[in-house]
Protein backbone atom coordinates (compact mmCIF):
# COMPACT_ATOMS: atom_id res chain seq x y z
CA UNK A 1 0.00 0.00 0.00
CA UNK A 2 1.32 3.73 -0.95
CA UNK A 3 1.55 5.92 1.42
CA UNK A 4 -0.31 9.15 1.42
CA UNK A 5 1.85 12.33 -0.55
CA UNK A 6 -0.06 15.32 0.28
CA UNK A 7 3.27 17.58 -1.22
CA UNK A 8 1.74 15.12 -5.07
CA UNK A 9 -1.83 16.01 -3.81
CA UNK A 10 -1.45 19.72 -3.37
CA UNK A 11 0.83 19.70 -6.79
CA UNK A 12 -1.82 18.09 -9.00
CA UNK A 13 -5.01 19.42 -7.51
CA UNK A 14 -6.95 21.57 -9.57
CA UNK A 15 -7.59 25.04 -9.53
CA UNK A 16 -8.93 28.52 -10.31
CA UNK A 17 -6.88 31.43 -11.58
CA UNK A 18 -7.23 32.66 -8.33
CA UNK A 19 -6.36 30.00 -6.24
CA UNK A 20 -3.32 29.21 -8.04
CA UNK A 21 -2.09 32.74 -7.81
CA UNK A 22 -2.68 32.37 -3.67
CA UNK A 23 -0.83 29.34 -3.99
CA UNK A 24 2.10 30.73 -6.55
CA UNK A 25 2.56 34.07 -4.56
CA UNK A 26 2.41 31.98 -0.84
CA UNK A 27 5.30 29.51 -1.89
CA UNK A 28 7.44 31.57 -4.02
CA UNK A 29 11.16 31.90 -3.40
CA UNK A 30 11.92 35.47 -2.84
CA UNK A 31 13.99 35.99 -6.16
CA UNK A 32 11.18 35.02 -8.78
CA UNK A 33 8.47 38.19 -9.54
CA UNK A 34 4.67 37.47 -7.90
CA UNK A 35 2.36 36.57 -10.35
CA UNK A 36 -1.34 39.06 -10.42
CA UNK A 37 -4.17 38.20 -12.77
CA UNK A 38 -3.52 40.67 -15.77
CA UNK A 39 -0.28 38.35 -16.16
CA UNK A 40 -1.81 34.98 -15.40
CA UNK A 41 -4.51 35.83 -18.55
CA UNK A 42 -1.23 36.82 -20.36
CA UNK A 43 0.40 33.64 -19.88
CA UNK A 44 -2.88 31.18 -20.61
CA UNK A 45 -3.16 33.64 -23.43
CA UNK A 46 0.17 32.87 -24.61
CA UNK A 47 -0.12 29.27 -23.93
CA UNK A 48 -3.26 27.94 -24.97
CA UNK A 49 -1.73 24.25 -25.11
CA UNK A 50 -2.33 24.21 -21.59
CA UNK A 51 -5.52 25.21 -20.99
CA UNK A 52 -6.99 22.81 -23.15
CA UNK A 53 -9.43 21.47 -20.01
CA UNK A 54 -10.71 24.87 -19.88
CA UNK A 55 -9.54 27.74 -17.13
CA UNK A 56 -7.94 24.76 -14.72
CA UNK A 57 -4.62 25.06 -13.18
CA UNK A 58 -1.95 22.76 -10.88
CA UNK A 59 0.83 23.42 -9.99
CA UNK A 60 2.22 20.59 -10.88
CA UNK A 61 1.53 21.52 -14.87
CA UNK A 62 1.76 25.13 -14.37
CA UNK A 63 4.14 26.71 -11.65
CA UNK A 64 7.26 25.89 -13.53
CA UNK A 65 6.33 26.83 -16.81
CA UNK A 66 5.19 30.28 -15.55
CA UNK A 67 8.14 30.85 -13.48
CA UNK A 68 10.38 30.61 -16.90
CA UNK A 69 8.05 32.54 -18.72
CA UNK A 70 7.42 35.32 -16.12
CA UNK A 71 11.07 36.40 -16.27
CA UNK A 72 11.22 36.36 -20.01
CA UNK A 73 8.01 38.43 -20.28
CA UNK A 74 8.99 41.05 -17.33
CA UNK A 75 12.64 41.42 -19.52
CA UNK A 76 10.89 42.35 -22.40
CA UNK A 77 8.88 45.14 -20.15
CA UNK A 78 11.91 46.86 -19.14
CA UNK A 79 13.63 46.57 -22.99
CA UNK A 80 10.66 48.41 -23.92
CA UNK A 81 10.55 50.82 -21.19
CA UNK A 82 13.92 51.62 -21.32
CA UNK A 83 13.65 52.74 -24.81
CA UNK A 84 10.95 54.69 -24.41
Amino acid sequence: MRDFDANKERSERKLSINSFLKEYNENLPGEFPLASRPVLRKFSKAHPGLFKNGDVWTLDQHRRKFMDWVRHYESSLLRISNKA
